[in-house]
């Protein structure tokens, strides 16, 4: 076992063989380029998805799609996190602030969508149909397990605990954009409004717990999975 800066880590070996051989200067720093990238692309399709999310859902008075966007902005954040992580001389100096910064994105935005979903359940609004919401969950359904995966590899590989810790946040999308499109579409199909605020609560609480997990630094890199 390792403590560092507060992270508690679990270093295991596989009998018989040696443990990772430590990173070179020269492959250190292409996994930490590859890391500025992928938030890159990352802040770039959430500042789009937000938009539209926000937008079509305060037009169809979803709170799963308003929520989903805000979602969207929290990843930016966290994905920001991990680009100030990565700008500065010395990544692990940055480590816990970025990750604690990611866990509170989360807990920000499992407050605010728990709040307006259970508004939209007691009756202040009902959920409409929206063609545009149903193809953002389709589109993001798509193109966030690539990134998530591609960001958490590279995370791992670098011993990055903030990396990985964005990579789940990016992960949670593809969860929530399922979830997004089932609600939109029972409520679409069936007329099923309660589903929309229903989804969006699914999502407030997922978000809670990844918030707590990040919070206490429980990650891939330092809980095996």
């Amino acid at each position: 076992m390792l403590r560092a800066r507060g992270l508690l880590v679990q270093r295991v070996t596989v009998p018989g063989t040696q443990g990772p051989e430590p990173l070179s200067a020269a492959r250190r720093s292409i996994l930490q380029r590859r890391v500025r990238w992928i938030v890159a692309a990352t802040i770039t399709y959430n500042l789009i998805e937000a938009v539209v999310a926000i937008t079509a859902g305060r037009v169809a008075s979803s709170s799963a799609l308003v929520g989903f966007g805000l979602d969207s902005l929290v990843e930016v954040l966290s994905a920001a996190a991990v680009a100030w992580q990565f700008a500065g001389a010395d990544p692990a100096a940055r480590e816990r602030r970025a990750l604690r910064l990611i866990a509170l994105s989360f807990l920000g935005l499992a407050l605010f969508v728990a709040v307006d979903s259970l508004r939209v359940l007691f009756g202040a609004a009902e959920a409409e149909h929206t063609t545009v919401g149903i193809v953002l969950a389709s589109l993001s359904l798509a193109i966030m397990p690539f990134l998530s995966w591609f960001e958490r590899r590279t995370g791992r590989e670098l011993g990055s605990v903030s990396a990985v810790a964005d990579s789940k946040q990016t992960l949670l999308c593809t969860y929530l954009s399922g979830v997004l499109l089932i609600g939109l579409l029972l409520n679409s199909a069936l007329g099923w409004s309660w589903a929309d605020p229903l989804a969006a609560l699914v999502i407030a609480g997922v978000a809670a717990r990844e918030g707590l997990e990040a919070w206490r630094g429980k990650t891939c890199c330092a809980d095996g999975c």
